[in-house]
Parts: structure tokens; sequence; C-alpha cells
């Protein structure tokens, strides 16, 4: 099997140097992650000028560009062989409910996901402790499992772990994703040269957080996995808008 590991938080972090790690035993790995971090740069590509790749001294390959960047640049040129999975992560901080729209994380899965290749986002709960090894178990016991039963389809997941230790984890739930409340107003300060600078607020808290969702779970320090679709056509209001039309 081969696995093409990316990233938001830089080649150099530590949530993906223990998931290349952790599941080198099982695969034949790749790294292609950005050179630093690009939290938050959702599925943008970057068209206004060229990449470059470069190797770090561990054989990482790091990309100028973003997440998405990466896993194309990887899929459509770099690699020799297409890869059988592709894994985003480990990302430090949750990728829940409304996260999965900003997440460069989830981002780098996507794109795997899109070219054809089953794809996985994976994210530790965590804001501080970071129980990398937790969320590397999970993974390469996801990867056992596509290796033993594969499920036969381009498959997009969006994985949380607790940040606790892997004993303490209590299984692995199916779920949706929840839903935040709005997002924290911005933060106005200034700088030296008296310019206003903002920065942007903290993401919501969790408002549907019922029974079944992502949060749900991972309060309950279970493993969330949640099966992510691309198309973001609203049915139901097809009809309402061909009313409302002339």
């Amino acid at each position: 099997m081969r696995i093409l590991l990316s990233n938001d938080d830089g080649y150099f972090a530590p949530g993906i140097a223990i998931l290349a790690e952790t599941l080198a035993p099982l695969a034949e790995i790749t790294v292609v992650a950005p050179e630093r971090d690009r939290s938050g740069a959702s599925n943008s590509l970057t068209l206004d000028r060229p990449l470059t790749v470069r190797r770090s001294h561990n054989g990482f390959y790091y990309v100028n560009g973003t997440p998405t960047d990466c896993v194309h640049l990887a899929v459509t040129g770099l690699l020799d062989r297409l890869p059988d999975v592709v894994i985003s992560g480990i990302n430090h901080g949750a990728n829940m409910g409304d996260d999965t729209i900003y997440s460069g994380t989830v981002a780098a899965a996507t794109e795997g996901f899109l070219l054809g290749i089953p794809s996985i986002a994976i994210s530790l709960v965590s804001t501080s402790h970071g129980n990398y090894p937790t969320a590397a178990c999970i993974a390469a016991e996801l990867v056992t499992r596509f290796k033993s039963s594969p499920i036969g389809q381009p498959v997009l997941l969006n994985v949380n772990v607790p940040d606790v230790p892997y004993e303490r984890l209590a299984g692995i739930h199916v779920t949706r994703l929840g839903k935040r409340h709005k997002a924290e107003p911005v933060v106005k300060s200034g700088t030296p040269r008296g310019e206003t600078v903002y920065w942007i607020g903290a993401a919501g808290g969790a408002q549907d957080a019922g029974e079944g969702t992502d949060f749900h779970a991972v309060a309950r320090n279970a493993v969330s996995v949640t099966p992510l679709q691309i198309d973001l056509t609203h049915a139901s209001q097809i009809s309402l808008v061909k009313s409302w039309l002339p």
C-alpha cells in the first residue's frame, strides 16, 4: 500500500512526523506538505505563480503553497505511482462542524478525494496536551481496515480524536457534522505606527452538539468519523428558486 501524507501545519509539525513514523510499517509513505503553517487555507489553489518542491533532511517534501497545492502537485505530477490513500494531519486542534469549511487539513484530504483517491483528514482535539500517539494509532487502525477491507469507492473521512491516552478512548463513532455558534467578533488593535489591525475572532462554541454529532462523540472521549461529500447543491431549494425566478 502507498500512502500520501500532507497537512496544513507545515512539514515540520510534530503531528505529521508521528503519523509518518506510525504508518511506516504498514505502507510506503510519501510526505508532501506546506513549507509553513497554512491553517485556515481551505481549498485554495495557487494559480498566480509557480510552485517549488524541496526535500527536507528527513525525506519529507515541502511546497511553497497550500495544502491543496501539495496534494494536487503530488498526485498529478510529483509521484511516479498514485497513492492508495491520502491522509492529512495530524492537525493540532479540532476540525468539527463548520470548521471543515475553512480547514486546510480537511482541504488536503478533499483534494485527494476529488482526484479519486480514498482520503482521511485526522485532527487531535487539543489546545495543549498533544496526545499525538493516540491519533496516530487511530490512523493506523483505519489504514489496516482499508488494507483488509477496501471500501471500493472514493471516500472522504473527517476524523477527530479526543486528546486523551489511547486506553481512555470510548470507541469510534460514525457521526454527522455538528454546527457552531456564530464566530466571535474580530479583535481590533493598533501597531506602533498607529495603524489599526484586526485579528479574526475565535470560532463559536457548539450550537448543534446533539447525539450523533462529532461534537457529542468527542465530548464523551469517542473518536468521531464523519463521511463528507462535496456536492454543495441545496436540493430542497431547487423548486423554491424555480418558483421565485420569472
